[in-house]
Parts: structure tokens; sequence; C-alpha cells
């Protein structure tokens, strides 16, 4: 599928630069939200090294909470919805 195509999945501004953090090795909040969908997404092969204590979702709550305070679980929620709204409108795409 080509990448300007995914460029107008809603959830795209998460996930692609997502993917990138995770191929440059930055865990950054994007990076954390695509690891969390990593199998639904189709990027497992972007995770396989990584050795993590704890998983990619508790990471990124915690990541939130230290920038956000008490905001950051409608902000957790949201990203990964938008996330979760990608990987349907990338199935949908790959189903035709």
């Amino acid at each position: 599928m080509p990448s300007h195509e995914l460029d107008t999945f809603p959830g795209a501004e998460i996930v692609l630069p997502g993917i990138d953090d995770l191929e440059a090795g930055r865990e950054s909040v994007n990076a954390l939200a695509v690891s969390a969908a990593a199998s639904r997404l189709g990027v497992r092969d972007l995770i396989a090294g990584m050795d993590a204590p704890e998983p990619a979702t508790h990471r990124l709550y915690l990541r939130l909470q230290a920038e956000l305070g008490d905001a950051a679980h409608s902000r957790y929620k949201a990203i990964l919805a938008r996330v979760a709204s990608f990987a349907r409108a990338a199935e949908h795409a790959r189903a035709g």
C-alpha cells in the first residue's frame, strides 16, 4: 500500500511517526502506542528485539502520566483509539 494512502488514515499522525521512532530506536509516546498495537498493525518485527520489563501499554501510560498528570488517562484512551482507527482503516483497505 503506498505511503501517501496511509497518510489519509485516521490515526496516521500517531502511527507513522511511531513507526519511524521505532525504526530509529526511540521510545516516544507514538512508538509506545505502535508497540502496543504491533500485532494488529503488522509491525511485530519492529519490536521483536526490544527487551522491556513492562508492556508497552503500561510504559505509555506512565509516560503520559509524567507529562500530563491527571489528564493522562483521557489522552491514553484517545491515543489508543486513534491507533485502533488506523488499524481498522488499514485492514479495510487491504480487504478491498
